[in-house]
């Protein structure tokens, strides 16, 4: 089985006990641990894969939940660091009544900011390793560069490397600062998750073929495109696309269902031999029809990691609706 790599942040997401208010009306939270690159790692760990966290967390209480939980979910957590020069990130989130959410952030820096890249020196990349990360730590930081050399060493062992921006405007200082970042880490990447929402952000295109056809730089060689309840799709670079008509579920939190789906196309890539691209053209609509159903479930129940289902209970739903 190939290991996964994950890097970016592990952070406390604060999920409002009321639906339908805006953050300002919220009166109760409830804690949960989240941040994309954790959720990613949690999800490809509970279907069964070997994951790999790259983080640092505040030597706080939150640090220590966000620990204790990854570990009971079965990521390795060798390469996390523990600081006093800054607290672990916090999100509070609103969700309206359709479960879509709003976000304030907590960082000023948060602890995942400040990772060196001296804490990942010594992993031995290889060429059956898949490395994941999005934006959110693409801000101009220590942990920037880190992943810079982290990307650049996975390149030199020939791993494969996927790329979701996972866009969190509240987090930049402006909107074009986002957009250079996201475009130049996009051509560092074999592979690119990108929703509806953010397309036309990234390539200032409005139209959707021609939008995703901008996706195709560097070395891309194959684009996952989400479009929430409409499904997903898979587009490469030769030519060629498929994709699947996604699931329907009484939504109750959407947050982390984007991190879900990627942890489960991650789970599909990782245990399978065959190199990563040439799994996903040949079997892409069942990579999609798994991906598809591990996010829909997760977004039945509250949280990120602690909403994410196991295999057996992906495959029984799937098998009960036929698609």
């Amino acid at each position: 089985m190939k290991r996964l790599y994950t890097i970016g942040e592990a952070l406390i997401d604060f999920i409002p006990a009321e639906k339908g208010k805006k953050l300002k009306d919220i009166n109760g939270f409830e804690p949960q641990v989240g941040g994309a690159p954790a959720n990613v790692a949690a999800a490809h760990a509970i279907l069964g894969g070997e994951s790999h966290l790259l983080t640092q967390l505040g030597m706080d209480a939150f640090g220590d939940r966000i620990l204790e939980l990854l570990e009971s979910k079965g990521v390795h957590t060798d390469c996390i660091t523990r600081t006093h020069e800054a607290n672990t990130g916090l999100a509070f989130v609103s969700l309206d009544d359709t479960g879509n959410r709003d976000f304030s952030f907590y960082r000023n820096p948060s602890a995942d900011l400040l990772y060196d890249g001296s804490a990942v020196s010594g992993i031995d990349f290889e060429k059956s390793d898949l490395l994941h990360f999005c934006s959110v730590d693409l801000v101009e930081s220590v942990m920037k560069e880190t992943h810079r050399a982290v990307i650049h060493r996975m390149k030199e062992a020939g791993g494969t490397i996927i790329f979701d921006p996972n866009i969190r405007l509240p987090l930049w200082d402006d909107e074009e600062a986002c957009r250079e970042a996201v475009r130049e880490f996009m051509g560092f990447a074999d592979i690119i998750k990108v929703s509806d929402e953010e397309l036309e952000f990234i390539t200032g295109i409005k139209d959707e073929c021609a939008a995703l056809s901008a996706l195709f730089t560097g070395d891309a060689e194959a684009v996952i495109y989400t479009k929430g309840p409409l499904g997903s799709e898979i587009l490469f670079r030769e030519g060629g696309r498929c994709e699947h008509p996604g699931f329907k579920v009484e939504t109750v939190d959407t947050t982390g269902a984007g991190d879900a789906f990627i942890g489960a196309v991650l789970h599909k890539l990782s245990s399978d031999p065959a190199p990563a691209l040439e799994i996903l053209r040949e079997n892409g609509p069942e990579v999609l029809r798994f991906a598809n159903a591990v996010g829909a479930l997760s977004t039945s129940k509250k949280g990120a990691i602690t909403s994410i289902p196991e295999h057996g209970e992906v495959e029984a739903f799937v098998g009960t609706t036929g698609r």
